[in-house]
C-alpha cells in the first residue's frame, strides 16, 4: 500500500486510499472494517458525527488481536464536531473519539466544518425559527486547541474539512501559527478549484463523496474505452492528480472493487474527463 502514501507536515503519512465510514449501516460497520483490513485497507475515515466509531474500534482491535495489523500500520482519522469548537471542549471531544475507537492516538484529527454550533447535547441546535444556533468561538481559537492536541500526543497531525479558500488563507496567515493543517477534506466537486489551490498552500486534498450524477454520466460514456468500472476510473483519476480519495461502502464486493485501481488512465481519457470536469464547475465556489 506504500504507493498510496504521502508525508504530512508533521512527518506522518497520509495513506491515499481510505475506507470511508460515513453512513455505513449500523451493525455492519465492524464486519466491513475487518474485511477492509483483510484485503489491504489501512486508512479509515471516521467522525464523531457518524455515530459508529465504537464499531470501527471493535473491528480494528479484533484485527490487531489477530495479528493481521499493528496499530502503527493503520492511519485513523476522526473529526471535531461543530458543537465542540469552544477551546475548552476540543480536548474532551478528541478523547471521546479515542475512547470509542479504543485507540491511544489519532493519526489525523480534522475540524469537520469551519462554522461552530452552540455547545450542548444537540448535534444541530436550532432556535425557535429552526435556524442553527452558531457558536461565538473564533475558528482560530479552535485551531490553537487543535495544536495543543498534537503537543499532548493525542494526535499525530491536524487538518481541516469543508474549508473554502478564504477560510484556509485566514488560518494559514494566523499570527503565531504553530502547525499548518495537514490536509483539507472536501466533497469532490470542490476539487475543481481546490486541487490547484492545495498545491500552492501545501495542503493535501482528500476527496469525499465521489459519486455524482453528472460526472457519473460522463464516465459511463467512456467506460467502453477501458475494461474497468466507471467508479474505478473516478477514483484513479483523483489519485493521478495527487488527491487522496475516500470511497464509501459497507458491501464487501464494493470495498474490494474500490481497491482495484492499479492502472493508469490514458491521456486521451484523462483529458476528456478533465474537460468535462470543468464544464460542470459549480458557480458558488
Amino acid at each position: 500500500m506504500s504507493w498510496f502514501c504521502s508525508m504530512t507536515g508533521k512527518g506522518s503519512y497520509i495513506i491515499f486510499f481510505p475506507q470511508a465510514c460515513f453512513q455505513a449501516s449500523p451493525g455492519k460497520v465492524e464486519e466491513a472494517v475487518k474485511f477492509a483490513i483483510d484485503i489491504g485497507y489501512r486508512h479509515f475515515d471516521c467522525a464523531y458525527l457518524y455515530k459508529n466509531e465504537s464499531e470501527i474500534g471493535d473491528g480494528i482491535q479484533q484485527k490487531i488481536k489477530e495479528g493481521v495489523v499493528k496499530r502503527e500500520d493503520l492511519f485513523v482519522v476522526s473529526k471535531l464536531w461543530c458543537t465542540f469548537h469552544k477551546r475548552s471542549l476540543v480536548k474532551g471531544a478528541c478523547q471521546k473519539s479515542l475512547a470509542a475507537l479504543k485507540l491511544d492516538y489519532l493519526d489525523l484529527y480534522l475540524i469537520h466544518f469551519p462554522m461552530g454550533f452552540k455547545a450542548g447535547e444537540e448535534m444541530r441546535p436550532v432556535d425557535d425559527n429552526g435556524m442553527i444556533v452558531p457558536s461565538n468561538t473564533d475558528i482560530l481559537d479552535t485551531w490553537e486547541a487543535m495544536e495543543e492536541l498534537v503537543d499532548a500526543g493525542l494526535v499525530k497531525a491536524i487538518g481541516i474539512s469543508n474549508f473554502n479558500h478564504k477560510q484556509i488563507e485566514r488560518l494559514l496567515t494566523k499570527p503565531g501559527l504553530k502547525f499548518k493543517p495537514a490536509n483539507n477534506q472536501v466533497k469532490y466537486l470542490f476539487l475543481l478549484v481546490s486541487a490547484e489551490h492545495s498545491v500552492k498552500t501545501g495542503l493535501h486534498m482528500l476527496a469525499l463523496n465521489l459519486r455524482n450524477l453528472e460526472f457519473s454520466k460522463i464516465l459511463k460514456t467512456q467506460e467502453c474505452l477501458i475494461p474497468v468500472l466507471y467508479s474505478q476510473v473516478l477514483i484513479r483519476f483523483h489519485i493521478q492528480r495527487n488527491v487522496a480519495v475516500i470511497p464509501k461502502s459497507d458491501k464487501p464486493h464494493r470495498i474490494e472493487e474500490n481497491l482495484k485501481v492499479r492502472f493508469q488512465i490514458r491521456l486521451l481519457l484523462h483529458l476528456s474527463i478533465t474537460s468535462s470536469y470543468f464544464l460542470i464547475k459549480p458557480n458558488y465556489i
